[in-house]
């Protein structure tokens, strides 16, 4: 078996903490909200429908992860995406999702095996994707 050099080791373990920063649903929604542009944390609260404490916390994480950055204007603080390829890779992993969920009986039960089979399955393709967003050009 080939060994893992450090540099490909560090990319792997970065890349697995930005897929674990994308596993909030809460998260995601701030994601698709900044796709169409920059927005206060007040403008993201209510967008997204938590409360503004709830709102900072998530926004720390993603910018602790660098996938938002922000700026003040007077005493507002303004978000927006710092990788916004990040949406591409998200994309992909909504259609999948979207498939999935084609295919299951108009009212069926959904069974928590196939939804923690969706996650998996959207979980690497969505690592994927990040890493080939993140190969040099």
């Amino acid at each position: 078996m080939e060994q893992v050099d450090e540099r490909e080791m560090t990319r792997y373990r970065l890349h697995a903490e930005l897929c674990k920063v994308l596993t909030d649903p809460k998260r995601l929604m701030i994601l698709d909200t900044l796709r169409h542009g920059d927005r206060s944390v007040t403008g993201l609260a209510d967008a997204i429908g938590v409360a503004l404490p709830n709102a900072s916390q998530h926004l720390a994480v993603m910018r602790n992860a660098g996938l938002v950055e922000s700026r003040r204007a007077g005493t507002t603080i303004i978000y927006r995406l710092a990788e916004p390829t990040i949406v591409d890779a998200c994309d992909i992993v909504h259609r999948i999702v979207e498939r999935r969920l084609a295919l299951r009986p108009a009212l069926g039960i959904v069974r928590s095996t196939a939804v923690q089979a969706v996650a998996q399955d959207a979980k690497a393709r969505l690592q994927r994707a990040i890493a080939t967003l993140r190969e040099p050009i």
